[in-house]
């Protein structure tokens, strides 16, 4: 907020609000953005806004301004900066906002107008629903409220004597947020929270609340080491910075995690996974721009057919939004979903960008993965095969009123299978071909701006006067440019960022452009003559980030993307960034889990970064800056695997190069979350890395990722980024790059049960491992084996194979594979009767993963343990041991294990003779079992729940589940299952009586 403070983009201000200060210093009106110009205006008008509805003298305006060195004039200058401050409100209909009133001035704003009141406001509803024990409510609002906020109070460069009140606030903030925090705590929802502190404790270390809420966090995850050591840098920070201990709070916080405190634990009614997702209502339109303008005409035909479905009842309504690249198919796409979204579909909107006119346009089974998951279908439960997902899609949606909106479709095809199948939902499809063979859709042809409309849209961004001072030349420009949206957003952004140039100067500028680029059609000269002489206006090493993004894969760029590209600091990189956004030459596309921004080309200027890329940059220089940021993916997986795993283990590593982000600590404490965050540009990191050569970073990548693909079953991904490494790897002739991507691969079909296929490529690993003599990679091999063996019912083989393999794992020091190993051996010693060696094996692999901190192979190790337990007769043992493995199964989202946990769980409730608990508890087994399409599992759930339902004598019901289940075990050849059903359905009809399950 000083003279060289540059203008900012207005964002959308929620209903109702005109100032803004919760962030940059902004005005909004119904017409759009208002342009405060930096500097004494700004000062004034914040200060103004600071005390709304209050007298500020002019000498306390004269010191906000100058403070200790006002200017002779500085009387007269403030009048005139309020003078010019009026007459802007003014010409968006906010006359009298600021009055004279002695001895200085006034600006009157009711509650809802001003943001920190709206904040303020809903921050004292939510105490007092809090206070009322209306807790998730209560967190809610803090979110709404917490919305509000775009940035540091005020902009954050703040002149020095308005800098107390900006902390003021901002300190307001970070309480708002601590309460928030605290109430979701208590909700259970700790692993969300996590990478939301972690970013608010680096930003404020000495703020002791924060801290502990985020060591509660983390001790919830089951990351108790982590939790300690944000302690210990707490308390260093402590020392060093004031000489003093932490507060008392913080110490018996460390001392209970610590201890294992049973009452560190979050509530015991947590909501399981299943009831967790399904509830979950996907929000994914991309924000609404402030300077919309024109097409009033399309907006309402277009929302009046969704509204209505054209009287069309039993029917989809569809509405397909044509036109050349650039016109702004997008933008009135997402401006009429905004305007449906709440009233006619109240259960939220998927977006998705199919990307039809790019190389590699998306495949409709990714796509409806994706929605599915946004939907609450968890990972293991989307089918494998497309018509499957798309059967099950629009399952969903017929008991759901949603918008669907699919942007940039390239043919019917892409489309068809994501269309829904009840008229309680509607589709937006955008489109550079009239796809007249989408069963009926409206179509709706977007052609360029008319004249008045694009001086409307240029008056909105560089300010009305400017057009008015030069109407001729403001329509030749607009004549010149062609009415193009996206043209039309450069040229004015190009304007606003150099006010100092005329109209007339800008278009004799263009003008050049247009000669020399003559040759190009029409449409194509517009754009390109627009970015062009944008593009050349760039200082050299912001024009030099703009050409190599292009060669970031994927979408949506954290800023250490740009660091990496250009070899230097975030801090750097994050301005040159801005500067892009600034001349319109890329998009803040949205905010990720580390409330970091993310960076997004527009694929017509991507299209041309991809030209200068080519024209102007040295090809080796930028092979080496593709291969700095390949490096970085590579380098970031590799610290979310050692921080999931507490260590380099049950993964290969090579020799490929790692280029370390310096914001990486959201790796380490949400590493899952980091992965799933950035799924998409990480696969799309293993293909760019493929097609540039670079076999070894390919297969290193690929392996990496199994921690996300294997916890969260994105099967698809999987095999998808393997196919795409081992191609790279056998052209390079990279033999244990293919070993290791052939034994991942094994673990995938061993995931699918798919158990020939996962012999196949084990056995070409195995031989290849040998021939390189890699004690780790055969170990890996050896246990996978060993896992296809014992799904055979080879259980000698299997045991013999988990042996030689954990021989291997204790040579190279893999901890976590030697757990996995013991737990599978176990497995097979409970199963055949030997108990107590099955528990001494389990205790043991309990031990190495509560040293390493590793939960995932820990929560597998205790449900033996508590099986083992029933096995001893021992039921009130492993009832306490599996309630503990629920927890955490619902911490980690696995929903598999949740099943699994459920059912036994049943099983132990029945033997301790709580029936009803136990008919409850297996009736949510079978829930979550046909949630993820474990058919089998539900069934063998169904037939334990028709024998606890039949000693209570409900003989009837009893005779329907089992004989439901045994239809299942029938059509799935399970024989052993088939028989057991077999066995209860005669006792049953013969009215014997049915032993417990």
């Amino acid at each position: 907020m000083n003279e060289s403070t540059p203008p900012t983009a207005v964002t959308t201000a929620p209903v109702g609000v005109v100032f803004r200060i919760l962030g940059s210093v902004e005005v909004c009106s119904s017409q759009g953005a208002v342009r405060i110009p930096p500097g004494r205006q700004q000062v004034i008008l914040a200060a103004l806004l600071l005390n709304a509805n209050r007298v500020v003298g002019v000498d306390q305006l004269i010191d906000a301004v100058w403070d200790e060195n006002p200017p002779n004039t500085a009387r007269s200058q403030i009048q005139i900066c309020v003078s010019a401050l009026r007459q802007t409100l003014s010409s968006v209909g906010l006359d009298q906002t600021i009055v004279t009133k002695a001895p200085g001035y006034l600006l009157r704003v009711t509650e809802q107008q001003l943001d920190l009141r709206v904040f303020r406001a809903e921050v004292a509803r939510a105490g007092a629903q809090a206070r009322a024990g209306l807790s998730a409510e209560a967190a809610k609002r803090f979110r709404d409220a917490l919305e509000l906020w775009q940035g540091p109070a005020l902009g954050g460069d703040v002149v020095p004597t308005l800098r107390g009140r900006a902390a003021q606030l901002d300190d307001e903030r970070l309480s708002a947020i601590e309460d928030c925090a605290e109430l979701e705590l208590g909700l259970g929802l700790h692993t969300r929270l996590v990478a939301e502190l972690a970013g608010v404790v680096a930003e404020n270390p000495l703020r002791e609340r924060v801290r502990g809420e985020l060591m509660l966090a983390l001790y919830r995850c089951g990351r108790q080491a982590e939790a300690l050591e944000v302690y210990r840098t707490g308390r260093r920070i402590a020392v060093e910075e004031l000489g003093i201990e932490p507060g008392e709070t913080l110490r018996k916080l460390e001392a209970s995690i610590l201890a294992g405190d049973p009452g560190l634990a979050p509530a015991d009614h947590a909501r399981p996974v299943v009831d967790a997702m399904a509830g979950s209502q996907p929000h994914q339109l991309p924000a609404d721009i402030a300077d919309f303008t024109g097409r009033e005409d399309l907006i309402e035909a277009t929302t009046r057919v969704l509204s209505t479905q054209d009287g069309v009842d039993e029917a989809v309504g569809v509405v397909l939004l044509a036109g050349k690249a650039g016109v702004g198919k997008t933008t009135v796409a997402v401006r009429v979903a905004h305007r449906l979204r709440r009233d006619r579909f109240p259960d939220g909107q998927l977006y998705c960008s199919l990307g039809g006119m790019q190389a590699d346009p998306l495949e409709p089974a990714d796509v409806l993965a994706r929605f599915l998951r946004a939907m609450g279908v968890p990972g293991a439960g989307i089918p494998e095969r497309e018509d499957e997902r798309a059967e099950l899609y629009r399952s969903l949606l017929a008991r759901r009123r949603m918008l669907v909106v699919l942007d940039d479709a390239g043919s019917e095809s892409q489309v068809m299978p994501l269309l829904p199948g009840s008229a309680s939902c509607a589709v937006i499809v955008t489109s550079r071909v009239r796809l007249t063979g989408i069963p009926g859709a409206r179509l709706f042809d977007i052609d360029v701006f008319g004249p008045e409309d694009a001086l409307r849209l240029i008056g909105r961004i560089v300010g009305q006067q400017r057009l008015d001072r030069e109407p001729e030349a403001a329509r030749a420009l607009v004549r010149l440019v062609g009415g193009l949206s996206l043209a039309l957003r450069i040229v004015a952004a190009r304007l606003a960022a150099r006010p100092h140039w005329s109209l007339t100067t800008m278009l004799g500028r263009l003008t050049d452009e247009r000669r020399r680029l003559d040759e190009l059609a029409h449409g194509d000269m517009i754009v390109r003559a627009s970015l062009s002489l944008t593009h050349d206006g760039l200082d050299a090493q912001v024009g030099r980030l703009f050409r190599l993004l292009d060669l970031a894969p994927g979408d949506g760029q954290a800023r250490w993307v740009a660091a990496a590209l250009l070899d230097t600091d975030t801090v750097t990189a994050e301005g040159l960034l801005e500067q892009l956004v600034d001349t319109q030459l890329l998009d803040v596309v949205a905010v990720g889990v580390e409330t970091r921004l993310r960076y997004s080309f527009h694929s017509v200027i991507r299209l041309f970064a991809r030209e200068r890329l080519l024209c102007d940059e040295d090809p080796e220089l930028a092979a080496v800056a593709r291969q700095r940021l390949l490096a970085g993916w590579l380098g970031a997986a590799e610290s979310a695997h050692r921080a999931f795993y507490g260590g380099d283990y049950t993964v290969l590593r090579g020799d490929a190069p790692r280029w370390r982000p310096p914001e990486g600590f959201e790796t380490v404490l949400d590493p899952l979350g980091w992965l799933d965050a950035e799924r998409f540009n990480l696969c799309a990191a293993v293909t760019a890395a493929a097609d540039a050569g670079l076999d070894e970073l390919a297969w290193e990548l690929a392996v990496s990722l199994v921690t996300l693909f294997e916890a969260n079953s994105y099967f698809d991904q999987w095999q998808r980024t393997h196919d795409t490494a081992l191609a790279a790897v056998r052209t390079a002739g990279n033999l244990r790059g293919e070993a290791a991507l052939l034994c991942s691969l094994g673990s995938l079909h061993l995931s699918r049960n798919l158990l020939g296929a996962a012999r196949t490529v084990l056995v070409s690993a195995l031989t290849m491992f040998e021939s390189l003599g890699d004690a780790h990679g055969l170990a890996l091999t050896w246990r996978n084996l060993a896992s296809v063996d014992h799904g055979d019912g080879d259980l000698l083989a299997a045991v013999e194979g988990y042996r030689r393999a954990m021989a291997g794992f204790e040579g190279v020091g893999d901890l976590v594979g030697q757990a996995h190993v013991l737990s599978q051996i176990a497995r097979i010693e409970l199963d055949t009767g030997d108990i107590a060696m099955g528990v001494d094996h389990l205790e043991k692999a309990l031990v190495i993963c509560r040293e390493v901190g590793e939960s995932r192979v820990q929560a597998q190790v205790l449900y033996r343990l508590g099986t083992a337990a029933l096995a001893q007769g021992r039921a009130n043992k492993a009832n306490s041991i599996l309630h503990e493995v629920l927890s955490m199964v619902r911490r980690n989202r696995d929903v598999i294990g949740e099943g699994h946990v459920l059912h036994t769980l049943g099983v132990v409730r029945s033997r301790l003779g709580e029936d009803d608990e136990a008919v409850t508890l297996l009736r949510s087994a079978v829930r979550v079992r046909e949630a993820v399409l474990d058919k089998v599992g539900a069934a063998r759930a169904t037939l334990d729940l028709a024998m606890v339902i039949a000693g209570r004598g409900e003989v009837a019901e009893a005779i329907d589940l089992a004989d439901s289940a045994l239809r299942v075990f029938v059509d799935r050849r399970t024989a052993i299952w088939r028989e057991k059903a077999e066995e209860v359905l005669d006792l049953l009809a013969s009215g014997r009586p049915v032993p417990g399950s």
